[in-house]
């Protein structure tokens, strides 16, 4: 059976000088002061979570205090106590969980956007650093705040997760004062960890954000292996040294749109697909109405022949009608754009595809 710690009580004493005294905890601060603070610094709670907004309209009638989602891309649902009978509190964080899981990847994004007036790709990265996942909402968790933690809303939340490993917690904050400095102590109910496991899964396909079936991003390596001056100046995207790093060629069909991008640099190039993936020594350029062997072109002094007959390690080609094709010194790149370590890959993201669009003006 899994052991539940208790939370600890929390006292402060002034041991300067001779005098001990001990500070007293102010209730009535508490409550007044409690909400404030954390619109000022949401770190004190966690670090880790980006305010998606607060008092959201759930479908239900009712609002959910502060709705937040983790570095993973995970909800995180807090509901203030303030002055809410243990079960009323409880069953108010379970019912906007039920409302919260069925949230879309495009329904968090607009959410954040009606709350903030910035797009949430944006804030995503500037707060954690790297690109919002693919995939939202995928689970979620609750958080009861309070200024003061009672033993029944402690014996539910601990009969709750306990037994039924339902993903939630409780954390309880005291005001202390002294003279003119003021003092904020913090107690989790449950070790956060382990609310972090029970986390319940609520996936399904609207959790991903929607692909429209036509485009694609394409990492071109410029380099000792192919030039991006060349694939600009005839026409084609390619990679190669391995299957991993080709085989993903091969899901770029006749019409479909791609955006070239060299990794570290940026958004260079966006095209239509003529001509499915082929092997370095099978692809042909149209040259003065002419069919030409790419190989047989003026290319760069580089390694882009390598292993011509290897059909695992050789390069591949696919050709491209150029729309924007810009040198690498004007490679576009901004915050919340989506990257990938693939060669190709379906670009979902409705935010990059935007901001693409307009740079490119396609």
């Amino acid at each position: 059976m899994e052991m539940i710690e208790m939370p600890i009580e929390v006292g402060i004493w002034n041991v300067t000088g001779s005098n001990i005294n001990r500070l007293n905890f102010s209730r009535i601060e508490s409550e007044t002061k409690l909400e404030t603070i954390l619109q000022r610094d949401f770190s004190i709670i966690d670090e880790n979570v980006l305010i998606l907004g607060r008092q959201i309209a759930t479908s239900h009638g009712k609002y959910i205090d502060i709705l937040g989602v983790t570095a993973d891309g995970e909800l995180a649902i807090y509901e203030l106590k303030k002055h809410q009978t243990p079960r009323e509190v409880v069953a108010q964080a379970i019912d906007y969980a039920s409302w919260a899981q069925s949230l879309s990847y495009d329904a968090v994004i607009d959410l954040y956007g009606e709350k903030n007036g910035n797009s949430l790709e944006e804030a995503f990265e500037t707060k954690f650093g790297y690109p919002l996942p693919e995939e939202l909402n995928n689970s979620h968790q609750m958080i009861i705040i309070c200024a003061e933690l009672d033993p029944a809303t402690e014996r539910i939340i601990q009969y709750l997760s306990s037994n039924y490993d339902v993903p939630i917690n409780a954390v309880y904050f005291r005001f202390f004062k002294e003279n003119d400095n003021e003092y904020l102590t913090r107690t989790w109910l449950i070790d956060p960890s382990i609310t972090e496991e029970k986390m319940i899964s609520t996936q399904n396909d609207k959790k991903k954000e929607t692909w429209n079936k036509r485009d694609f991003v394409v990492n071109f390596e410029d380099g000792i292996h192919r030039s991006w001056n060349d694939a600009r100046r005839y026409g084609y995207i390619s990679a190669g040294n391995g299957k991993w790093f080709s085989q993903t060629l091969h899901n770029l069909f006749v019409g479909a749109r791609v955006f070239c991008m060299i990794p570290g640099k940026g958004y260079v190039g966006v095209g239509i697909v003529t001509h499915k993936a082929v092997p370095l020594k099978d692809a042909f350029i149209e040259s003065q109405n002419d069919n030409k062997r790419l190989i047989d072109c003026k290319l760069t002094d580089n390694n882009f022949k390598h292993d011509l007959d290897d059909l695992e390690k050789c390069g591949y080609v696919v050709k491209v009608e150029w729309l924007k094709k810009n040198p690498i010194e004007q490679a576009y790149w901004t915050k919340g754009l989506r990257a990938n370590q693939n060669s190709a890959y379906k670009l979902t993201s409705q935010f990059t595809i935007d901001k693409l669009e307009e740079f490119f003006g396609v």
